[in-house]
């Protein structure tokens, strides 16, 4: 009976103890609560007042910054000729690549959103590391099917590494562009044109508030 006692407590203490394991959110809530942020400070009446656009830029890269993995996507940009970067040339691309592809995008968003709606279609499991999520935004006339690449990394989040839109994928558009200036340019050229565009972005975004 004694001997029952002491281990029952000891379970009990075991139970106490052992630290919560926190579950990861799978693939499709990944994107949609982001997502869901995104279209929420969109909609956020504040936002209409001239003068606030650099806020809520700053507000939306904040919501959706955390789900993408901008090692992955620069070095899936590059491709094969991510070798032929040394360590800080790597660490130096992916930080101008990743703030360069937000404010492209960020403003794409802020010039023409009005009010769509999106919609979550499912997500497909490719395996325990690779998934797709399938969305749509819903316009007046016309959907556009947007599906979201991911991978999970080492520390079990998944992560976007690429964004398909109307088939056509990220990843490969910039892989494009990037391929013709590196087969005849090094690395640092490569950057040195992406810390142009990115001075000639913020300079314009300034601007226009």
């Amino acid at each position: 009976m004694f001997a029952r006692t002491i281990a029952s407590m000891l379970v009990l203490v075991l139970l106490v103890a052992a630290p919560s394991v926190a579950t990861s959110p799978d693939p499709m809530e990944t994107i949609r609560k982001p997502i869901d942020a995104l279209i929420a400070i969109l909609n956020d009446p504040k936002y209409k007042v001239p003068g606030t656009k650099a806020v809520q830029r700053e507000e939306i890269w904040k919501m959706v910054e955390p789900m993408f993995d901008f090692v992955e996507i620069s070095k899936r940009t590059v491709a094969r000729n991510w070798i032929d970067f040394s360590e800080s040339e790597k660490a130096a691309f992916t930080d101008v690549f990743s703030r360069f592809l937000g404010n492209t995008y960020i403003d794409k968003i802020q010039g023409e959103y009005h009010n769509e709606k999106v919609v979550y279609l499912g997500q497909d499991l490719f395996s325990d590391r690779y998934a797709e999520v399938k969305t749509q935004i819903l316009r007046k006339t016309v959907q556009v099917p947007v599906n979201y690449r991911l991978l999970k990394n080492n520390a079990g989040q998944w992560k976007v590494y690429d964004i398909i839109v109307e088939g056509v994928s990220l990843v490969k558009n910039y892989r494009t562009q990037f391929a013709s200036i590196l087969q005849k340019d090094k690395p640092a050229t490569l950057i040195e044109m992406l810390n142009a565009k990115l001075t000639e972005q913020n300079n314009r975004l300034s601007a226009n508030g």
